[in-house]
């Protein structure tokens, strides 16, 4: 089923997370829920609190940046086959020189800015079956999770902006927040009972 994602302006989104475990009612069915939303608005990640649960929960797939003509093959293979579930993640190192990326969010639509980013990150974190995992990831694939993570963390990318760069946004901010914009997708405002 196609779940509403949550606007930005939205107190989910600025709230830390709460872990989980196996007895969550219908996790299975969420997660489900949750992939066919963000396939449907063309995301390559969801995150729980993006349609209106505050849970440590997020999942990706960014098998789309695999297009990147810019990309090594090893990287382009590892995009393509790492459709994933992350269940209580903790990353536990983020180590490189930060790089930009032009980032954008399911949660604010129209708009992309670049957002720096240290390139390597080891996370550990549980699956769908609450199988433990420890693992290292690089490049567009370590974003995706940093991007994602920082939304169970209550953090959004405009946050990580310059302070000219938000002054420049503020005002389609606000349209977003009061549910002026159109998307192909479907949304939750904040100040609105029913997603559109």
């Amino acid at each position: 089923m196609i779940l509403p994602i949550v606007a930005y302006g939205d107190p989910v989104l600025k709230k830390k997370a709460k872990e989980i475990d196996q007895d969550y009612p219908k996790l299975d069915e969420l997660i489900d829920n949750m992939w066919d939303t963000m396939y449907n608005a063309y995301g390559v990640g969801l995150a729980a609190p993006q349609i209106g649960l505050p849970i440590r929960l997020f999942l990706i797939d960014p098998a789309p940046f695999a297009e990147d003509e810019e990309l090594d093959e090893a990287e382009k293979e590892q995009l393509k086959n790492m459709r994933m579930v992350f269940i209580n993640p903790q990353i536990i190192e983020e180590e490189g020189e930060e790089w930009a990326f032009s980032e954008g969010c399911l949660s604010i639509p129209d708009i992309r800015e670049d957002v720096f980013r240290q390139p390597d990150i080891t996370i550990e974190y549980q699956d769908e079956n609450f199988e433990k995992h420890t693992k290292t990831f690089s490049g567009l694939a370590a974003r995706v999770i940093q991007h994602e993570y920082d939304h169970i963390e209550g953090i959004l990318f405009t946050d990580k902006l310059s302070s000219l760069k938000k002054r420049l946004i503020k005002g389609k901010l606000a349209n977003i927040s009061k549910g002026k914009i159109n998307v192909d997708y479907r949304m939750r405002f904040p100040n609105m009972k029913k997603a559109r």
